[in-house]
């Protein structure tokens, strides 16, 4: 049970960041924080069931392989748009132009 109170904060922590921090990178720090939670929360309730836990298993490595790709497309989209732009703030972006 305790597990489950410790991936909920962790996961509110990291909605909270999305949803107020204006900063690109620490948004994308948010995003981290809320797919970590949900493997925790993933491997945990599995490890309570009992059942399936070869399948739990492949699919937390999953979510950890789909994270680092997700990490490093969005660090990839952040350095490019610090480059074209020179802003790094979500509120400094006032068009979307190509």
């Amino acid at each position: 049970m305790i597990v489950v109170v410790l991936a909920s904060a962790v996961f509110s922590v990291g909605l909270y960041v999305v949803l107020v921090r204006r900063d690109l990178v620490a948004i994308l720090a948010g995003v981290e924080l809320m797919l970590g939670a949900a493997n925790v929360l993933l491997v945990a309730l599995a490890s309570v069931a009992g059942s399936f836990t070869a399948l739990v298993e492949s699919a937390g490595a999953l979510v950890i392989v789909l994270a680092a790709a997700e990490a490093a497309v969005g660090l990839a989209l952040v350095i490019a748009a610090v480059r074209r732009s020179g802003r790094s703030r979500t509120d400094e972006f006032t068009e979307v132009s190509g």
